[in-house]
């Protein structure tokens, strides 16, 4: 008995699907390649940020309980980026004493050029800020050992164009704690980086 066969025509529909498929995944190693080899060129470096000085400007509190501080915070951005300027932008800050928020940084987006930095200077003047029991203890005890601590946290977004395909972005962090004498008002020199630590 004969055998009978049959074919198939492909649908033109699948062909074209098919071609679609094979030209976006041949654009994706493409592009994934050309950024590879524009990072690998301009290799951009993970930014830093840091406290480069800060000063006690006021601190008072009353027999009431209420406190008035007033701080000048000088944070520095470096970019050790040769190749390309690094724009920064969503700069915020937070400054706080026992745990109370008593004051917000911000900056408005900004550029540092490759292989330089920029300081920003920021005077904080808190309102009057009513203090627990517990933020009594903590200041009458500053006060008698000649040293208050504030903590300082936030951090900035920054990214690199990396040739005329994309971008590299990174963000830099601070959590650190603003050491000062009030006998003094000056600033207890201490590690507020960024940068991880060697």
């Amino acid at each position: 008995m004969p055998r009978l066969s049959s074919t198939h025509a492909t649908s033109p529909f699948i062909w074209c699907a098919g071609i679609i498929c094979a030209i976006i995944s041949i654009a994706v190693i493409i592009g994934g390649i050309v950024i590879f080899v524009g990072y690998m060129v301009f290799h951009p470096r993970v930014p830093i940020i840091s406290v480069e000085y800060a000063h006690l400007d006021l601190l008072k509190y009353d027999i009431v309980g209420v406190m008035q501080t007033q701080l000048t915070i000088v944070i520095r951005t470096e970019n050790d980026n040769a190749k390309a300027p690094a724009l920064f932008d969503e700069t915020s800050f937070k400054l706080s004493y026992e745990g109370k928020i008593i004051a917000y940084l911000k900056q408005d987006e900004f550029e540092v050029a490759k292989e330089k930095s920029v300081s920003s200077h920021y005077v904080v003047q808190s309102s009057p800020i009513p203090m627990s029991t517990s933020m009594k203890e903590a200041i009458d005890y500053a006060f008698k050992q000649d040293v208050i601590v504030f903590e300082l946290k936030g951090g900035s977004k920054a990214r690199w164009r990396v040739g005329p395909v994309g971008s590299v972005k990174f963000e830099c962090n601070l959590s650190c704690e603003l050491r000062f004498r009030p006998s003094d008002h000056n600033y207890i020199p201490s590690r507020c980086s960024s940068a991880h630590k060697h």
